[in-house]
């Protein structure tokens, strides 16, 4: 009669090292002698210091936590499939950590007395443990975790596949700047500010003569050595230094630095008696290189036109891989990419007002809103954005709110060419549901809070992260003071965002399986978006509000804070920041990865690594949402 347990324990080993390495009938008889342990939430395995146990252990489902005794700090997770315990057993010493069921758990007990004879018999088994001594990790054909049992070494890794950025083809400005040998120096000078460049070629028909530069101007007629009113050929640097237009990036930094310039002019064969057809400066290889912040956002604020800010987003997003690539704190990351994002944004409302016919009739002030609002808009999502207005009179209203609405729709246009695509839902400054005065603005939000039904929730939830990109401080703060005393009168409103922060699904079910899409263009995918991360957002927004805490959008530091205004629910509030950075790292890994969103994963694809830092997040999420369910009395609304 066959042992159905026994064939399920080997049917379960044989997906992992050390046993997959094992012939069938030596894992058959192994998983006889497996005894199934099952364990509560925090139930403890082993103690530190203890004597190791006749067998080792691996785990089925759940997790166990591995700590030094004493301390809260864990140093390392096992999950599915992980074997531990095990060291002690074949060193014959004590426990050097102690082992914590992280939340309910079934781990198979392995007899040391019965598995070291098939490791002596069996030399890929040997392997692995000798390997597993010497790596000090758990699995030693896991590159990533060689010397990092416990996972708390930050090491920056090499990627062989990274392109060699300095042999590709440079960029450079095909809009030339030009005037003649007899140009007035002021006239010169005022060129170069209108078309905001650092430098103008002095022409002769199509052939280059010279080039003037903004250091020209500083140290030959700004210190006197010249007059203004002296004329371009005066100044100029003559002969040009020319190159041909197939220029790589590392022969451009070498002619630069030969010659010591900043400029190069560039012709069809490389010659002065050859079409000029484009100039490059020291600033354009630096940002082809697209690994300084400071460089790029020095691009983005002279950027004369969208067409230049989308190449300069290709540069954002080099420098955000190789932030990714080397492990750069999550948080860092964020601050730097949505600072770029921002500067970009701002360029672009600066570059539109100035192609608009008329100035703005009034003050107004540019809310970007949702994950950018928040500063985690680290990959190009769809844009969420509002105008808010000075009031005016009543017959001044519908004229004012046309050129905005107007202003709006350029913007929303010209944001979308560089590549933040236009929100579905037409939550954008061009709607006139989101352009308005802001006397108009008050009512509307004390609207959504006076009368919280699902959509007002929705709109609440999406509104309430907004960030000023541009323009006045002033109108949005008027607008923050007036939503949280309307907040304050009326505070069965935070019952209701509370509530709406508890209707994303549960990302996991049972011993934490993840709960998939049943049907739909994603079937099978797991919603990283609505099932993680929404839910530490949500909940973080509604703790957030209810403090009356204002300027502080990001979900990270809203739990931050959250965790100094609460000590006693510390503990909890910095784990869910953790679990917001992990949440934004993971789906900004997968974005890149698959050239999209990164929200819908396919879970095959994932490897055991990916998956456990997954379900680490899980616990962590359901624990928030047992706490606002609580503090904000939900279930008294629901009956």
């Amino acid at each position: 009669m066959k042992n159905t347990i026994s064939e399920r324990v080997a049917d379960f080993l044989k997906n992992f090292p050390p046993f997959n390495a094992l012939e069938a009938k030596q894992l058959d008889l192994l998983s006889l002698q497996v005894t199934i342990i099952h364990k509560e939430s925090n139930s403890l395995v082993f103690s530190e210091k203890e004597e190791p146990h006749p067998y080792f252990y691996v785990v089925n489902k759940g997790a166990i936590a591995l700590t030094k005794k004493g301390s809260s700090q864990i140093l390392d997770i096992c999950d599915e499939g992980d074997v531990f315990g095990l060291r002690p057993l074949l060193a014959q010493e004590s426990y050097k950590l102690e082992a914590k069921a992280y939340e309910e758990t079934i781990l198979y007990a392995v007899p040391i007395k019965d598995f070291k004879p098939l490791a002596l018999e069996n030399k890929r088994v040997g392997n692995f443990l000798i390997e597993s001594f010497a790596s000090n990790t758990r699995n030693p054909y896991s590159i990533k975790h060689r010397g990092k049992l416990y996972g708390i070494t930050a090491t920056t890794e090499t990627n062989p596949s990274s392109k060699i950025l300095d042999l590709q083809p440079v960029r450079y400005s095909t809009d030339l700047v030009t005037c003649t040998e007899g140009t007035k120096i002021k006239t010169v000078a005022n060129t170069m500010a209108k078309h905001n460049v650092s430098s103008i070629l002095v022409m002769n028909g199509d052939l280059p003569l010279g080039i003037i530069t903004d250091k020209d101007l500083r140290q030959k007629v700004a210190t006197g050595l010249f007059p203004i009113t002296g004329n371009a050929k005066s100044i100029m640097s003559s002969p040009v230094i020319t190159y041909p237009k197939e220029l790589t990036i590392a022969q451009a930094q070498m002619a630069m630095m030969k010659s010591n310039i900043s400029h190069l002019v560039l012709t069809e064969d490389g010659t002065t008696d050859a079409k000029a057809v484009g100039i490059l400066s020291k600033h354009d290889v630096m940002l082809a290189l697209g690994n300084n912040p400071a460089v790029l956002l020095r691009a983005i604020k002279r950027a004369s036109d969208t067409k230049r800010l989308r190449s300069i987003r290709h540069g954002i997003m080099t420098l955000l891989q190789g932030y990714l690539e080397q492990n750069i704190p999550i948080g860092l990351v964020s601050k730097i990419i949505s600072e770029l994002n921002d500067a970009s944004t701002k360029r672009i409302i600066e570059i539109t007002l100035e192609a608009m016919e008329t100035k703005p009739p009034v003050n107004f002030t540019w809310l970007t809103m949702g994950s950018q609002g928040r500063g985690e808009q680290l990959l190009n999502t769809d844009q969420d954005n509002a105008i808010i207005f000075e009031d005016v009179p009543e017959d001044k209203l519908e004229e004012t709110r046309t050129y905005f609405l107007q202003l709006g729709s350029r913007i929303s246009k010209e944001l979308n060419t560089v590549g933040f695509e236009y929100c579905p839902a037409e939550m954008m400054a061009s709607n006139p549901l989101w352009c308005h005065s802001l006397s108009e603005w008050k009512d509307v939000t004390s609207h959504w809070i006076n009368n919280p039904g699902p959509e007002e929730i929705l709109l609440s939830s999406i509104f309430f992260d907004y960030n000023v990109t541009y323009g006045s401080k002033a109108l949005a703060d008027e607008l923050s003071h007036s939503i949280f005393d309307h907040a304050k009168r009326y505070p069965q409103f935070l019952t209701h965002l509370a509530s709406g922060a508890m209707q994303n699904p549960s990302p996991s079910g049972f011993f934490r399986d993840f709960l998939v899409e049943q049907d739909g263009e994603h079937k099978d995918f797991f919603d990283l978006k609505l099932r993680a991360l929404m839910p530490i957002i949500d909940a973080a927004r509604v703790l957030i509000l209810s403090h009356s805490i204002k300027s502080i959008n990001n979900t990270a530091e809203r739990y931050e804070k959250l965790a100094e205004l609460e000590p006693n629910n510390r503990e909890l509030f910095l784990a869910c920041s953790y679990a917001s950075k992990a949440l934004l790292k993971f789906r900004t890994r997968q974005g890149l990865l698959h050239n999209d969103s990164g929200r819908f994963i396919a879970l095959d694809q994932l490897n055991k690594e990916e998956k456990i830092k997954l379900k680490r997040t899980f616990k962590t999420i359901k624990e928030i949402q047992s706490l606002i369910e609580i503090r904000f009395q939900v279930k008294n609304l629901l009956r």
